[in-house]
């Protein structure tokens, strides 16, 4: 292998990741025509409705019954960061926070010491099919900061910085800079208790596109920085003059410059690197702690207080089907991106 990567092993799902991420599940579901309540146009029957997670036609209902999506459920002790690449989601939490954000928009959501959340996905097109290209991506909280209190905050697809390199054939590459730095390009700040938001732990959560034959060198950084590659769409690369195809994860050295040589088309890779924070990770489902002690303790308190309860009308709530991007918080701040859908 080449001097900067560490290995290559096909992606399962969840996708497998490093510390300071837990995991990253990635959804790509060619949903059809809405049937006017933001369901599917389509038979449900033959799917195991509440937990379809079998891809049946190209599309899962996840655990929606008639939408698709992830009714209310808790987190404690972690963050999500959820990449609305292509499609929308409509999000409802027990803070009363809520939105709809979608096509380039990102989530930053930090559980901290409880929330509940709904992510369902809406199928708002009657005419055209409704396609979903989704990342939720599972980053850790320090032990001084698993019981934070929760935050919601979104990173508007307009706020997010795009670097352009263009090679000397003209092929360009760009990458979204969710969180990190390139050059003088600078992603919006992360949520404030973040393990991402101290500098020095160089957390960085970019999506790359190469188009056709494009060549780029990622910066390098730190000593004992983990850096991931997830190639989940094109065909076929090069890194570092090793042959990858779609569907790899490819661990790299960040110390060392890594190139990337595309194939004959368009090929799109999603980057994870952070400092790993280095202490004992306790998971049961959506809990993330140190010990089992503190998962027993997360769901005795969740059994009892569900975090806040449910202040939506039902635990798959969906928006209004007019309605466009937005983030109600939960101090009552409106922002409103689209007028309508």
């Amino acid at each position: 292998m080449s001097n900067s990567i560490l290995s290559i092993q096909p992606l399962s799902f969840p996708w497998q990741t490093s510390d300071p991420f837990l995991f990253c599940a990635f959804h790509h579901d060619n949903y059809p025509k809405g049937n006017g309540q933001m369901g599917p146009e389509a038979s449900l029957s033959g799917r195991n409705l509440g937990s379809d997670f079998a891809g049946k036609d190209g599309w899962s209902m996840y655990h929606g019954q008639t939408v698709p999506g992830f009714p209310a459920h808790p987190h404690r002790g972690f963050e999500t960061v959820t990449i609305a690449e292509k499609g929308l989601v409509d999000h409802s939490d027990s803070l009363g926070a809520a939105g709809r954000f979608g096509n380039g928009d990102v989530q930053w959501m930090t559980a901290g010491k409880g929330v509940q959340h709904s992510e369902m996905f809406p199928l708002l097109s009657e005419t055209d099919e409704n396609p979903l290209v989704l990342f939720q991506i599972w980053l850790n909280l320090p032990k001084a900061n698993k019981m934070v209190e929760p935050h919601f905050a979104m990173l508007w697809s307009e706020d997010i910085p795009v670097y352009t390199h263009t090679d000397e054939h003209g092929n360009t590459t760009s990458v979204n800079i969710i969180n990190g730095e390139i050059e003088n390009y600078k992603s919006p700040s992360p949520a404030p208790d973040s393990w991402a938001a101290k500098p020095e732990n160089e957390v960085a959560i970019w999506t790359v596109i190469l188009s056709p034959n494009a060549e780029w060198k990622l910066p390098t950084a730190s000593a004992g920085i983990n850096r991931s590659l997830y190639f989940y769409a094109g065909e076929d690369m090069e890194i570092d003059g090793s042959p990858v195809k779609k569907g790899n994860m490819i661990k790299v050295d960040a110390t060392k410059a890594t190139i990337l040589k595309n194939g004959n088309g368009e090929s799109k890779l999603l980057m994870l690197q952070g400092k790993p924070i280095g202490e004992p990770v306790a998971q049961y489902g959506p809990f993330v702690m140190n010990s089992n002690a503190e998962i027993q303790q997360a769901m005795s308190e969740y059994q009892n207080t569900q975090f806040g309860g449910w202040p939506w009308p039902k635990h798959d709530y969906t928006h209004e089907n007019g309605r466009g991007r937005f983030a109600l918080h939960a101090d009552g701040r409106e922002e409103i991106k689209d007028t309508k859908g």
